[in-house]
């Protein structure tokens, strides 16, 4: 059993899905397609939450009706009349489910506003393309993925209960694999015991692969991107990026720990754990080998691998009355971090400072220097970007850091991380 994951460009347009065929023909059976949202979806909805949380109902509304409106446009063009007119009765229930997600935000509740309402783009992507494959002859069962992924209430950045969700992805999926079925599924969410929608992270889509794959025994996992592998650089960013052939998990989980985008933080662990390969393959030309991640890479050397966050914040705490950062300083700073759901990119101490480099996201930045000016004088660099680099070279690092103001940078034998702006 293989699980495929797509990304939102490979369904950007209803050409793309058409060119994704072979892919299903070819694939050993059964399959379960776990599918993100239409490309650019997710940053609509975004939008749409920031619009209703600030009480600007009416104009959250209009972007929703022209978000319903491009959903419906691309089903057209993509489905049969009569695939069309069922794919419309069945996005009109989850259209309403996004008017109330409006109805309900408030940004006393922002994360929870959120995901009632980010979750949607993946349910009205995979009923589009689960009538399509269907209409094409192919043997696959829609299924809201919510009904199987059980998590607690970090909104956002969701934790998966695994035992009960293992026990519905075999009830549910695993029943329907063994009548002959093939599945299709969303990724990037979830629900609560109370039924809340949940987000696992951005990029989650690459962990609800790994996760089905683990909890129902699938032989390999393959991600299906618009590159063709694993690259040691975002190619958006970078010229000149090489492809990975073969590299270790141990390798992608240090990659994901410093953000790169190419695997979710969260997706290696199943997989290492269940002794699960990886594929990192190319959906406009499925005949490209790709990168395969496993456990053990004999004799693999690694170009320099680059992960270039930008939209950081460098925050800085400093004791009011010049006392040493001690112990017990930094124990009360980490649990603010904790308690705000702040993860920290890169920290650094010294006599009367504490530094933290995190994403800027508004709503928590606010919280997070509330609760530091208590004890702490708190400064903050906006506008910089953090740069990572494994099996870095000097020559390397000087070209990347040339003509940029550093404002921190730790090394390590095979890391360094500098702060630019």
């Amino acid at each position: 059993m293989q699980v495929y994951k797509f990304g939102g460009a490979s369904i950007a347009t209803p050409e793309r899905v058409r060119a994704l065929l072979p892919i299903f023909e070819e694939a050993p059976q059964p399959v379960i397609a776990v599918i993100s949202a239409l490309g650019k979806t997710t940053n609509a909805l975004e939008e749409i939450v920031a619009k209703a949380c600030k009480g600007e109902k009416d104009a959250a509304m209009e972007l929703a009706h022209n978000l319903e409106q491009q959903h419906l446009d691309y089903s057209k063009e993509l489905l049969n009349d009569a695939s069309y007119a069922k794919a419309k009765d069945a996005l009109d229930v989850y259209f309403t489910e996004l008017h109330w997600g409006i109805d309900g935000a408030s940004a006393e509740r922002y994360d929870y506003s959120y995901d009632q309402i980010v979750c949607l783009g993946e349910l009205l992507s995979t009923l589009i393309i689960s009538f399509y494959l269907r209409e094409q002859g192919f043997p696959f069962e829609w299924v809201d993925v919510r009904d199987v992924l059980r998590t607690d209430d970090t909104f956002r950045d969701a934790k998966v209960n695994m035992e009960y969700s293992q026990k519905r992805a075999q009830e549910v999926i695993g029943k329907l694999l063994e009548a002959g079925k093939c599945v299709l599924t969303q990724g990037f969410i979830g629900s609560t015991a109370d039924n809340a929608s949940v987000t696992l992270g951005r990029e989650g889509s690459d962990y609800t692969a790994a996760l089905m794959a683990a909890m129902l025994h699938a032989d390999a996992v393959t991600i299906w991107k618009d590159v063709e592998g694993l690259l040691n650089a975002d190619p958006r960013l970078f010229r000149d990026t090489v492809k990975i052939e073969a590299i270790s998990y141990h390798e992608v989980i240090e990659m994901a720990y410093y953000g790169a985008q190419v695997i979710h933080p969260k997706t290696i662990k199943p997989l290492q754990n269940n002794g699960i390969p990886l594929y990192v393959k190319c959906f406009l030309d499925k005949s490209l080998k790709g990168t395969v991640i496993q456990n053990e890479v004999r004799d693999a050397t690694y170009p320099p691998i680059i992960v270039w966050k930008q939209d950081q914040v460098l925050v800085q705490a400093t004791t009011k009355d010049f006392s040493f950062i001690t112990e017990d300083n930094l124990s009360d700073i980490y649990e603010i971090f904790h308690k705000l759901n702040i993860k920290i990119n890169l920290m650094q101490n010294a006599a009367i400072s504490f530094v933290a480099c995190v994403d800027r996201r508004e709503d928590k930045l606010q919280k997070l220097i509330a609760a530091l000016d208590v004890n702490y004088k708190v400064l903050r660099n906006e506008n910089v970007s953090l740069l990572t680099i494994r099996h870095y070279t000097p020559e390397v690092v000087f070209d990347l850091t040339k003509n940029k103001v550093v404002l921190l940078e730790q090394k390590t034998r095979h890391t360094v991380q500098v702060v630019v702006m």
